[in-house]
C-alpha cells in the first residue's frame, strides 16, 4: 500500500477564544482530487495552513509524503504548493519574473520551459512580459495559480481558486485540474462553488467549527444522501395518484394538477413512478427531474451535526 501523500491525525488548533482545527484526522492518498467543504470560518484555511507551515499547531500530528514535520519541517514542503484566498505578490515584477523566483524559492533550477507551459494553460503567455501590478483581477488570479504550480509539486492546495473570477477561468482551471491529476498530482480544493467540487472530486471531506463531519467518496455520497426531485404537469385536475406511483414521499399539488416525488437512495427510481403516470394515461404535459446536488446534501450534513450553535458574544 502506498504511502499517503497527506496524514493529519488528532490535528488541534486552539486560538485564546476559539478552536479552529478539533481532533482532526484525514489521509489522503496520491493522484487524488480531495474537496474540503464546509462554511466561513469552520476551519478549512486554518488546516491549509498548518500543513503549509503558516500557522503553527496547537497538538496533534502532520505528515507530508510519510515524513512527520515535526522531525522534518521543511524538506517536504518543497513538493507543496498553495495558491491562496488573498492575491499577494510583488507588483514591480514582470509575470515572468515572478514565476523563476517562485522557482528559485522552492530550491527549483530556473526552467523557462515549464514556465511557458503553465502559462500557457492558464492563458497567461500574452502577459508573460508584463509587470504583475498591470495586470486585471482575474489575470492576478491566474498568476497565483501559475506561481502554486511552477516548481511541479507533488500537491497542491486551492483555496477558494476561483472566487471572484469569470466563468472561463474557472473552466481553464478545472481542465487543468484534470491534467495534474492524470500527471499524478494531488489536488486538495476548498471552494464554495459546490458545482466545482461536483465537477471534480473524488472525495469530499465536510468541516464545521473545526470538526471534520464526514470523508466520503463523492459519487457514494451522492448516492446515500442525495435527492432528485420529479415533478409532473398535467392539462388538468388529477382525482388521484395511480396505485403504480404511490409511495409515501410522492404527492399531488393542492390543485391536483402537478404531481411530485423526492427520489432518495431507499426509494423506488423516479422513472418507476414516472412509467406508472404514463400507463394510466393521464394528461401529462411536462416533466422535469432535478437531479441530486452537493449543496444540497452539505446543507444537510451541516444541519444534522448534531454541532451545539456558537455561543453568542
Amino acid at each position: 500500500m502506498s504511502t499517503p501523500v497527506l496524514e493529519v491525525e488528532q490535528l488541534t488548533k486552539r486560538y485564546p477564544k476559539l478552536t479552529a482545527l478539533d481532533s482532526v484526522s484525514l489521509s489522503i492518498p496520491a493522484g487524488e482530487i480531495f474537496a474540503l467543504l464546509g462554511p466561513n470560518g469552520a476551519g478549512k484555511t486554518t488546516l491549509i495552513a498548518t500543513v503549509c507551515g503558516t500557522a503553527k499547531k496547537t497538538s496533534g500530528r502532520i505528515r507530508l509524503f510519510g515524513i512527520d514535520l515535526d522531525t522534518d519541517p521543511l524538506t517536504p514542503r518543497y513538493d507543496v504548493g498553495l495558491v491562496p484566498q488573498e492575491v499577494n505578490f510583488d507588483p514591480f515584477f514582470s509575470v515572468r519574473e515572478s514565476l523563476r523566483i517562485q522557482q528559485g524559492y522552492y530550491g527549483r533550477p530556473r526552467d523557462d520551459a515549464r514556465i511557458d507551459e503553465v502559462l500557457s494553460a492558464l492563458n497567461l503567455l500574452s502577459k508573460a512580459e508584463s509587470q504583475t501590478r498591470a495586470l486585471s483581477g482575474g489575470m492576478k488570479r491566474r498568476l497565483l495559480i501559475a506561481k502554486a504550480l511552477v516548481h511541479r509539486p507533488k500537491l497542491v492546495f486551492l483555496d477558494e481558486p476561483t472566487a471572484g473570477v469569470d466563468v472561463e477561468l474557472r473552466r481553464d482551471l478545472w481542465n487543468y485540474v484534470r491534467t495534474l491529476r492524470a500527471q499524478g498530482t494531488t489536488v486538495v480544493l476548498t471552494t464554495h462553488y459546490l458545482e466545482e467540487a461536483e465537477e471534480l472530486a473524488d472525495r469530499v471531506g465536510i468541516i464545521d467549527r473545526g470538526k471534520l463531519l464526514l470523508v466520503e467518496s463523492k459519487t457514494t455520497l451522492m448516492k446515500r444522501l442525495g435527492e432528485r426531485h420529479l415533478e409532473v404537469s398535467f392539462a388538468n385536475a388529477i382525482p388521484e395518484i395511480p396505485v403504480g406511483a404511490l409511495h409515501p414521499q410522492a404527492k399531488l399539488s393542492e390543485d391536483n394538477k402537478s404531481f411530485r416525488y423526492l427520489e432518495r437512495h431507499d426509494g423506488p427510481p423516479a422513472a418507476t413512478l414516472l412509467a406508472a403516470l404514463y400507463a394510466a394515461n393521464l394528461p401529462i404535459t411536462d416533466v422535469a427531474i432535478k437531479p441530486a446536488r452537493l449543496e444540497d446534501i452539505l446543507l444537510h450534513v451541516l444541519h444534522n451535526s448534531g454541532l451545539a450553535p456558537e455561543a453568542k458574544p
